[in-house]
């Protein structure tokens, strides 16, 4: 998976939102479009190439303020649009430096 590929879906209103995504980021307090900007500015931490129906991967980062954001985008190679599968504020119990989950 290519972040440059979310990006151009994104910078060219290719995205769906599923309707887990759009309630996670209410939940959350994130607006869409700190999502986006978090994407752009972000890095690919984890990758997940046999998801159905799209390989998809997490996206780690920083809205305006610096703070971190969790998506995981799925991206369609045939038609170039990509779904927000999910997004949200990690748990810093969870994650060391935001990218690496915390071993149990």
């Amino acid at each position: 998976m290519d972040i440059e590929n979310i990006v151009e879906a994104i910078w060219n209103n290719r995205v769906r939102i599923t309707d887990h995504a759009d309630e996670e980021a209410f939940d959350d307090g994130l607006t869409f479009e700190e999502i986006y900007f978090s994407v752009m500015h972000g890095e690919i931490i984890e990758d997940y190439p046999n998801d159905k129906p799209y390989p998809s991967c997490l996206i780690m980062g920083k809205n305006f303020s610096g703070d971190p954001i969790h998506s995981v985008w799925a991206y369609n190679l045939v038609n170039q649009w990509t779904v927000l599968v999910t997004v949200y504020r990690p748990d810093p119990e969870r994650w060391i430096d935001w990218k690496v989950r915390v071993k149990k």
